[in-house]
């Protein structure tokens, strides 16, 4: 059985990372968060957000 993962939307990211749209879409150009587009629709995996989360802490903790 396969399982799906979760995408966000843009707004979704910008609500559980606490930050604004311009500062989301920085972080998708600068690739430090991964996305994709389906259709005009940007969409970002939710294990890309874990990810950016759990590398941001650890740099914070060295």
């Amino acid at each position: 059985m396969t399982v799906t993962p979760e995408l966000l939307t843009v707004p979704q990211v910008m609500a559980r990372l606490q930050l604004s749209r311009t500062a989301v879409y920085d972080l998708i150009r600068t690739r430090q968060l991964a996305s994709l587009t389906l259709g005009r629709a940007r969409r970002i995996p939710a294990h890309a957000l874990d990810h950016l989360i759990h590398t941001r802490l650890e740099q914070e903790a060295s």
